[in-house]
């Protein structure tokens, strides 16, 4: 009998990482990558890639997963609900939220979203916090987080129950400046907002298709400005959730210009739609409903430049999951304005078939690019060392995607528990026919393989996207 040297060995493959691509085998032990070349010996299992893309799984750092919202309604997905889909879609690894809301004490409710997170989750898992209250011992808590490795701190400038004040921003993005952290941003206007809805209410325009209108796109504009002068005041490193807009793009390149450790990110949902996939009968818009929302083609073009330049560093899902019933989207009933219609679309199985279509398929920006957006520099600038390459050392996470395969989505075929599929209709080239997570295979042919509460939570380090600059101020 052949003894055997490694414990997976993938070949006949072409290895894509964020650096190239090159024809080698891939070999796994004790869920890591350990060797990368051609003549390799046997492993226990052999997985043939002939034909096919051998790429790091994706690395999804702004997901949101069994968290109630700022507007008070629960996610339609627990983590192994979206941890499932993840794992069908490519991705290995989900930063998501854990959510303070005003009242709460922040260590007790990571304590909490940890033990949901331990229980559920298929795939291997980091957090960001949410912090909406920072009385009482609440910064402390932050500070002590942060220093076991919950090395992300989420502020909403918008929506009320979760929203912070300008000063207490500061003081957190001084408490993470102390202590090495990334502090990120939903970017929007409060006041802007609420100007432009209470003004499309007393027209008595209040269906869904109208939720665009209501945050315009000067609300983003003002707020992204101000978080980055702040970055540049405190010297603290931000990232800018979900950029949407043309001139926001601007904003983040001169604010980088300035030196601000400004990095920025933005969704498959604003490259490939626009805002008239509102333009939908009844209550159907209400399914493609997102803050901020689509906006124009020229917005898109934007995006995708910025993207090319380096302007912005990441792609991500957003996946925020309500279902189209009492549960989620109508919470508030049917006939519900579109301010009081929760916010979000499902996309965790969908950004890296999307995302792949576009880039490898499409030729736009390439293989390379596709990993490095949605996989390598996730994983670099939130510290998650370990994850979103290959390279021996590396978890084995990995994604054998079949550049040749064609998928056209129907109404209702992810493996969440949405219950819909925004891009019903697109069809995509690409599929990631095998996904192992530390080197056990946990999807191959469509089939997950993998248990609940198989998942780790993984400590983030103190990357150097993280290190703080000298202060403006």
């Amino acid at each position: 009998m052949t003894e055997t040297a490694y414990d997976t060995v993938i070949r006949n493959g072409t290895v894509v990482t964020a650096g190239g691509r090159f024809e080698a085998d891939v070999a796994l032990s004790a869920g890591k990558v350990v060797a990368l070349g051609r003549g390799l010996s046997r492993g226990r299992d052999e997985i043939d890639a002939t034909g096919n893309l051998v790429l790091p799984g994706g690395v999804d750092t702004h997901c949101h997963i069994e968290q109630l919202s700022g507007a008070g309604v629960m996610n339609a997905d627990t983590f192994e609900t979206a941890t499932r889909s993840a794992a069908f879609g490519g991705t290995t690894t989900t930063v998501s939220f854990a959510a303070q809301h005003p009242g709460m004490r922040i260590s007790r409710v990571m304590a909490d979203y940890a033990a949901l997170a331990e229980r559920g989750a298929l795939i291997d898992h980091a957090y960001h916090m949410i912090v909406a209250d920072t009385s009482g011992e609440n910064l402390d808590d932050v500070a002590r987080l942060i220093e076991a490795g919950h090395r992300s701190i989420k502020i909403f400038t918008t929506y009320d129950k979760v929203r912070l004040d300008d000063l207490s921003i500061l003081n957190v993005l001084d408490v993470a400046r102390a202590h090495g952290a990334m502090v990120c941003f939903h970017a929007e206007n409060d006041g802007l907002i609420r100007w432009a809805t209470t003004r499309l209410l007393d027209a008595g325009k209040t269906e869904p298709k109208y939720h665009a209108a209501s945050h315009p796109r000067l609300a983003e504009l003002e707020a992204l400005e101000r978080v980055c002068r702040f970055s540049e005041a405190t010297g603290q490193p931000v990232v800018l959730f979900h950029v949407s807009t043309k001139e926001g793009v601007a904003i983040v390149r001169a604010a980088r210009a300035r030196g601000a450790p400004v990095f920025a990110e933005t969704c498959p949902h604003y490259l490939l739609m626009t805002e008239d996939v509102l333009d939908r009968p009844g209550r159907e818009a209400a399914a493609v409903m997102c803050s901020p929302p689509q906006r124009q083609a020229d917005d898109q073009e934007a995006l995708w430049q910025a993207l090319a330049l380096g302007d912005l560093q990441l792609v991500t899902s957003d996946h925020a999951p309500y279902r189209m019933d009492e549960s989620g989207k109508f919470s508030n009933g049917e006939d519900a304005p579109f301010n009081r219609i929760a916010n979000g679309m499902p996309g965790l199985e969908l950004r890296l078939p999307l995302m792949f279509d576009a880039m490898v398929h499409g030729d736009r920006l390439g293989a390379e690019k596709f990993v490095e957006f949605t996989a390598t520099a996730p994983a670099r600038i939130f510290g998650l060392a370990n994850k979103g390459h290959l390279s021996p050392g590396a978890d084995a996470d990995i994604a054998i995607w079949d550049p040749a395969a064609r998928k056209t989505f129907a109404d209702n075929d992810l493996h969440d528990n949405v219950g819909y599929n925004p891009f019903s209709g697109r069809e995509v080239h690409g599929w990631p026919t095998t996904v192992l997570s530390r080197g056990e295979t946990i999807v191959q042919d469509g089939d997950v393989l993998a248990r609940p509460g198989r998942g780790k939570r993984i400590e983030m380090r103190r990357s150097p996207a993280m290190r703080a600059r000298a202060p403006v101020v």
